[in-house]
């Protein structure tokens, strides 16, 4: 089995939370924005009990089709409307879901609905896109939604934004914020959380 085949399209940031072993079997765990899956290949593989929501009814369908999925575990559903029972999971897979955003009250929506299913000492992690490190090169257009350099627009967090949001949740940051900056393109900060 090559390694693509082994860990599919995964994130490397959330490869690293593995590798630190903050993931582990046994773990129950739901990724709000799941899309066709590409971080949950490895850990379906595993065995982990994974559950997931997609607004996009094709993707869901093409998770539920992965080797190692229950189809049931998956729904078409919006993060912020997700019909799963609160506290109910280990981790929270956020990738690249909340910078969809339309606005600062969806932006809350979307983070409280996938939020509310992480039991207390539980693994959030998240990727969006941010400002950090490319402020003076994207356009704001409204309120937090900007173009970016690489003409794409989004919702954008900064740094004191996810800090206060982690407060707000009773959230503590188990890693320092980490951005990725691409080259004249965009930046991707990874947010890291302990539910208490």
């Amino acid at each position: 089995m090559s390694l693509h085949q082994h860990f599919g399209d995964i994130d490397i940031y959330l490869f690293d939370q593995l590798l630190r072993g903050r993931i582990q079997p046994g773990m129950t765990v739901f990724d709000a924005g799941c899309g066709g899956g590409r971080n949950l290949v490895y850990l379906l593989q595993q065995g982990y009990e994974v559950y997931g929501i997609d607004p996009n009814p094709r993707a869901v369908a093409a998770v539920q089709a992965l080797p190692g999925a229950q189809a049931d575990h998956f729904r078409v559903e919006a993060a912020e409307a997700g019909t799963f029972s609160d506290a109910f999971v280990d981790v929270v897979l956020s990738s690249a879901v909340l910078h969809f955003a339309k606005n600062d009250e969806h932006f809350a929506a979307m983070l409280r609905g996938s939020w509310r299913v992480l039991k207390p000492g539980g693994l959030w992690f998240s990727r969006l896109a941010s400002s950090i490190g490319i402020e003076t090169q994207v356009r704001a257009l409204n309120g937090r939604w900007c173009l970016l350099p690489d003409g794409s627009e989004r919702y954008l967090v900064d740094e004191d934004f996810l800090l206060r949001w982690t407060s707000e949740l009773g959230g503590e940051l188990l890693d320092p914020l980490k951005t990725t900056l691409v080259q004249g393109q965009r930046a991707m900060t990874t947010w890291v959380m302990l539910k208490k």
